[in-house]
């Protein structure tokens, strides 16, 4: 299996990470990452990551803190639609999730998917995310629930 890395957005990844698309039946899902990476842009506690597998680009996630609850928040996470199916989400998911782990002020992670987008529900339950009951901007919340 591919090693799974997270990258920060940089000058020589910054067109590709862009160009990077979900298949046209999940286009409701999930924002384009121009409009994420620029979210980050006016949000400075935001982090933007191109998602790896190995040398391959294959993903892109936006996480941050709400300063209010002090939650960390998966905003956005995809995987491009040339590598669905190839095994990447979960492990990609779980990076994520590690990464936010090695924060020093680390509290609760979060996340939210748009109702119908069963794919996301499953993966997301299958890493220990729950349902919070609570809904977001028409999303459903759920929170990562630690064993």
């Amino acid at each position: 299996m591919a090693t799974i890395r997270l990258e920060p957005i940089t000058e020589e990844n910054f067109r590709p990470v862009l160009k990077l698309k979900v298949r046209d039946d999940q286009t409701q899902f999930v924002a384009q990452n121009m409009f994420s990476v620029a979210e980050a842009y006016v949000h400075p506690d935001w982090e933007p990551r191109a998602i790896y597998a190995d040398t391959d680009l294959v993903g892109f996630v936006l996480m941050g803190r709400d300063p209010e609850t002090g939650h960390d928040w998966i905003i956005r996470f995809m995987i491009g639609a040339e590598h669905q199916g190839k095994g990447y989400s979960k492990p990609a998911l779980l990076a994520v999730i590690d990464h936010l782990k090695h924060k020093s002020y680390r509290t609760e992670i979060r996340l939210s998917y748009v109702p119908g987008n069963a794919v996301a529900e499953k993966l997301y339950q299958k890493v220990g995310f729950e349902a919070t009951g609570e809904v977001e901007d028409d999303e459903i919340v759920m929170r990562l629930v630690e064993a």
